[in-house]
C-alpha cells in the first residue's frame, strides 16, 4: 500500500506500482515505435534521426531501470507464499489429471477431471476413492519431483 484505497471499498490497496510499471512499459513502447521510425528515416547510411534516436533509448533505460528499483522494493520485496493456500490450490487444480494420464489412461482422466469438475472434488481425491490410485500414488505425483519433472511418474 502506497496510498489511500478504495473509497467505496473498506481496506482495499490499489495496486499502485504494478500500474505504475505498466504505464512506464506502455512509455517505453511509444518510444520504441518512435526508434523504429526513426531508424526507418536513414538514407544512404546517414540518419538525421540519430539524436531522436538516442535520447528516446537512452530515457526508455533511465525509466525502466528506476521502475524495475521501485517495483521491486515496494511490490516484490518481502512477498512470501503462502503455502498453505499454495497447497490447497494444488490439491483442488484439474491440471493435476493430466500427470496420471500415462498412468489411468487419456479416457479415464478425462471421465474423472469431468465428474471431479462435476461434484467439486479434487480429482486426486476421485481416483483414490474410485480405486485408480493409492494414497501412496498421490503423494508420489505431488511430490516436487514429480511436479517439476512430469515425466518421472510416466516412468513409474
Amino acid at each position: 500500500a502506497v496510498q489511500p484505497g478504495s473509497s467505496i471499498m473498506a481496506g482495499k490497496i490499489n495496486p499502485s506500482i504494478p500500474e505504475m510499471a505498466n504505464q512506464v512499459c506502455f512509455q517505453v513502447m511509444g518510444y520504441d515505435h518512435a526508434i523504429a521510425m526513426c531508424v526507418q528515416a536513414g538514407q544512404m547510411e546517414l540518419n538525421v534521426m540519430m539524436p531522436l534516436i538516442g535520447l528516446d533509448l537512452l530515457h526508455s533505460l533511465k525509466i525502466l531501470t528506476n521502475t524495475l528499483n521501485v517495483l521491486r522494493v515496494k511490490c516484490v520485496d518481502g512477498i512470501t507464499a503462502n503455502k498453505k493456500k499454495c497447497g490447497q490450490y494444488l490439491r483442488s487444480s484439474q491440471a493435476l489429471v493430466n500427470l496420471v494420464v500415462p498412468i489411468i489412461g487419456y479416457n479415464a482422466a478425462a471421465t474423472i477431471a469431468k465428474e471431479a469438475l462435476r461434484k467439486d472434488v479434487p480429482v486426486l481425491d476421485l481416483m483414490v476413492e474410485k480405486g485408480l490410485l493409492t494414497k501412496k500414488q498421490v503423494k508420489d505425483i505431488l511430490s516436487s519431483e514429480s511436479l517439476i519433472k512430469p515425466s518421472i511418474m510416466a516412468k513409474k
